[in-house]
Parts: structure tokens; sequence; C-alpha cells
């Protein structure tokens, strides 16, 4: 079957209809079964596999894997168009970069021996990266791009490591002129302690990418007048080669008797600059008239968690400010979506000869 490649108009009908099937993680399945069948009529091989991924395949041979992820955080944002710019959740994170994969997928001309594979993997956002872990035992791909947005010319090497953790402690109300702290005052002690760390940790390291950074995710305070009760939701940016073991010990010392569970630790990820694949986003950024940079990221993807599995040329690239990630002003702008395509268009192509 012969794969029939889509222009722009039909490109931005493409994202479009991604958009308008709202996807959260672990409810993707109606985005995932609209790509698999709009994949299908495209003439690319297509299923939805046992994990939910949605899978795109064209030609045969050494497997190029443009890793993308279909789902989204919570809050839906009504799908419109303003001028040049297309609104609605996941235009930026990270539909606008799948869109551009499965497009440039379908223009792009393959040799024999070359296949390109798109995915679009469920729950990387749920902290589970289910459909990134699903692929690890059952690929060995030559080369990986993950789609996260990047903007149009700038190449993603590395992202930080994470780590999550929740706290609950629980304390008989006694009076406020009494001696000793409540639960609150317990729990913003834990805070103060973790902010302490992380600056004693990045006092003599001035890069974001080297830093320790916390942020504080959720708080909620319950008082039923006889017992106070606090929960809280920590998220860690780690650093490389940090000795996550032993920051857990510590933590887990300072939170006294509350109870603290750790969940969702990925660790920091750096890919090389001097690859065939990398070389490859240049010229094709260069071509576009483009000046192209490399960045690396505070966040994570699921380059933390294929990366270092698969040990082969690895970046990340897409449409997109990333700034908007999760905002309820989320949106793409075409121009950048249709550039970013014709440059993965290219890639696939110096890479397949």
């Amino acid at each position: 079957m012969n794969v029939r490649p889509l222009d722009d108009h039909q490109a931005d009908e493409l994202l479009v209809g991604l958009l308008e099937r709202y996807s959260p993680s672990r409810q993707e399945s109606p985005a995932t079964a609209y790509l698999a069948e709009r994949m299908r009529d495209l003439g690319m091989r297509a299923e939805v596999d046992d994990a939910g991924n949605v899978v795109g395949q064209v030609g045969e041979g050494e497997v190029l894997l443009l890793l993308g992820h279909i789902d989204t955080v919570p809050g839906c944002i009504p799908v419109r168009r303003e001028g040049n710019l297309l609104y609605g959740r996941g235009a930026v994170d990270a539909k606008g970069p799948l869109a551009a994969f499965v497009v440039a997928a379908t223009r792009a001309r393959l040799p024999p021996g070359r296949k390109v594979m798109v995915v679009g993997a469920v729950e990387e956002e749920a902290a589970t990266s289910r459909g990134a872990r699903h692929l690890l035992d059952r690929l060995l791909p030559a080369y990986v791009v993950i789609g996260e947005p990047s903007g149009w010319e700038r190449i993603t090497v590395g992202y930080k490591g994470r780590l999550l953790l929740k706290y609950r402690l629980t304390r008989k109300v006694g009076h406020s002129a009494g001696r000793g702290r409540n639960a609150i005052e317990e729990a913003v002690a834990f805070w103060n302690h973790i902010v302490a760390r992380a600056d004693a940790h990045n006092a003599d390291r001035h890069r974001m990418f080297e830093q320790l950074t916390p942020s504080l995710r959720r708080l909620n305070t319950d008082d039923d007048g006889f017992k106070q009760t606090v929960t809280m939701t920590v998220g860690l940016r780690l650093p490389p080669a940090m000795d996550v073991d032993a920051l857990q010990a510590e933590l887990m010392a300072a939170a006294g008797d509350a109870e603290v569970r750790f969940y969702g630790h990925e660790v920091a990820f750096r890919a090389s600059r001097s690859t065939p694949l990398a070389r490859a986003f240049l010229r094709g950024i260069r071509a576009m008239g483009g000046d192209p940079r490399f960045q690396v990221k505070s966040g994570t993807s699921d380059m933390n968690v294929v990366g270092p599995a698969w040990g082969c040329p690895i970046l990340a690239y897409g449409p997109g400010d990333s700034s908007l990630d999760h905002t309820p002003d989320e949106h793409l702008d075409l121009d950048e979506y249709h550039r970013a395509i014709a440059v993965l268009s290219r890639v696939l192509e110096s890479l397949s000869t």
C-alpha cells in the first residue's frame, strides 16, 4: 500500500482532530482510535498495542522511532483558531509534535532497508510512562526522536531527573497557645527543610541542569475538631549523578513521624550532540533558514525512560513554545508547525540514504 502524503491544510486538519479528542492520562482511547484510523487512511500500517499506544509504520528494515505522547494533563481547552494560532489542550504538549511526526512520515521518501515508526505513547504525563516502558523490551531502534516542544529551531538533548513524594501527618488538635508545633507547622517545617537542602546543594552550582529544584505541588489540611491532618505532594527535579537513596533517607528522617511515600523516580539523562541524528537535524534546520541550537530542559520526558535503556542516538524535537505547557493558554503557531514538519521530513530522508 502506498502512503499518501498530507499537504499543509490536511496536516492542520489532522492536528485539529487530535485536539478535539480530549485525552488526559489514562483516558487516551478516543484519541488513539482516531489517530490509528487516520494512519490507516494514509496507507500506514497502524494498530493500538497492548499498552494502549497508537503505533504507525512506514517501510521495512532498520527502525527510526518517532516517539511522541498522545496523553495530556487535565483541563479541557476549547479548540479554536485565531489567525495562525491553534488553541487546544495538547497543542504544544505534545499533540503538535506527534501530528508533525505523522505528517513527516507520510512525506519522506524512504529507500529500502529503513522503517519509520511513529508512536503516540500513553501516560507520559502520569509519572508512569506506561506507554514508553511497554516498548523497552520490544524494540531496539537505530535512532529515536522524542516528540516534545523545543521550538522548530531548537534541539533538546537532555532532561533532568525527577522524584515525587507524598507526605501525610495527623496530630491531635491542641490549643493554639500550647507548646509544640501542630500538624500544619510540622509540614511547613518539612518543606522548609527541603528548600534548605536544595539551597545547600545549589550553592556552588549555577547551571540549571546541575541544580536540585523542589516544587510544592499540593498542600491540603483537614480539621474535624479532634484531629488535624496535612497532606502534601512535593516534586524534586534531580541533577545528574544525584544520590537518590541518600536523599530519600535524609528526607525520611526529617519527616519525623509523618508518612512519606516516594514515587515517580526518573534519572537525569543527557544525550550526545555529535551523532548522525543530531547532525541531520542541524542540516535540516539550516536548510529551512533556521539557526539551530542545542538545549537541555528542567523537566522530564520519555527520553529519561528509553534513552538509558536503548543507548542509541536520541534527541527531542517538536514545534511549540514549551512555556505554554500545561497552561490554560496553550496554543501552537501553525507556521512553526509546518516548518518543523519540513525539518523532520528532511531528517528522515537524510538518515535513510
